[in-house]
């Protein structure tokens, strides 16, 4: 069985894909506004599909609190009862934009761990048994 959710103890998310949620959100929002299930079948493109929705409206709820989107309801295009869509904010871009330069620091990070690594074990493999 397919478990979607991440609960909000974030059971089954790595810190990583946690950590991750904010920019993916930013991200998704820059290419326009959005609807929240939307966002939601989105983070799939992220490897971010495990979060239970809950979690996802919270992070959209806290990032309009500090006024990196801006929400609003959408009475027209949808079938149904009114639901809201999502947009970033001129700051919201600006934070998009840090947290782009930090994961790219992130990413020189890991990239100079992991050949240290490699060249360490290259240089002095593990023999069975020690």
């Amino acid at each position: 069985m397919h478990r979607r959710g991440c609960g909000w103890r974030w059971q089954g998310c790595s810190q990583r894909a946690v950590r991750f949620l904010e920019p993916a959100l930013l991200l998704l929002l820059h290419h326009g506004p959005a609807h929240g299930y939307t966002l939601l079948e989105r983070l799939e493109s992220f490897g971010l599909g495990r979060f239970d929705p809950t979690v996802v409206y919270r992070t959209l709820r806290e990032m309009e609190e500090r006024g990196w989107v801006a929400s609003s309801w959408d009475r027209e295009q949808t079938q149904g009862p009114p639901r809201r869509v999502y947009r970033l904010t001129p700051l919201g871009d600006e934070v998009l934009h840090f947290w782009v330069q930090d994961l790219e620091e992130t990413r020189r990070m890991v990239e100079d761990f992991l050949q240290a690594y490699y060249q360490h074990v290259k240089e002095h493999p593990m023999e069975e048994g020690t």
